[in-house]
């Protein structure tokens, strides 16, 4: 069964052009990575859980802050690997200096036997449409050209 994934684009208007949110994975394999790296806040849930209270609780896990307003459902869109994501938009302005992520485990160097933690989210940034859609992973670049067509 392919992984589901659920998140939010947080977006704002800003001199009647949109910015939208978005985040930077941790960890060294994402360390000098840029273009087509960064993502809408989001993360995986289960069969048990509603998607969009899934989104919310990782827009807060991976970012400190809690959401809340009127969520826009947006088309789910597939992934390399075939993992499915599931947005919401909803407008809003948070402060990117201010995210407090959580962080994951993982053996680094690799084969050293030593673990060592990183932040889940390295970074975070509004972007100007035209550059989100550089900055985002290829797939979730139709959650913002559908944020788009939706609030214009």
């Amino acid at each position: 069964m392919a992984q589901k994934s659920a998140g939010i684009v947080l977006y704002r208007l800003q001199n009647n052009s949109i910015e939208v949110f978005l985040v930077h994975p941790g960890g060294p394999y994402w360390s000098k990575k840029d273009e087509g790296a960064w993502s809408i806040p989001k993360g995986e849930f289960n069969d048990n859980e509603e998607p969009l209270a899934a989104a919310k609780r990782e827009f807060q896990e991976e970012t400190g802050i809690q959401i809340s307003g009127e969520f826009i459902q947006l088309n789910p869109v597939k992934q390399k690997g075939g993992k499915m994501v599931y947005a919401w938009a909803v407008e809003g302005d948070i402060d990117p200096a201010k995210i407090k992520s959580n962080s994951f485990e993982i053996e680094w160097p690799p084969r050293s036997g030593r673990m060592k933690s990183f932040p889940e989210i390295d970074k975070a940034a509004w972007f100007h449409v035209s550059d989100a859609q550089k900055k985002i992973i290829e797939a979730q670049s139709a959650l913002i050209k559908e944020l788009e067509s939706k609030i214009q």
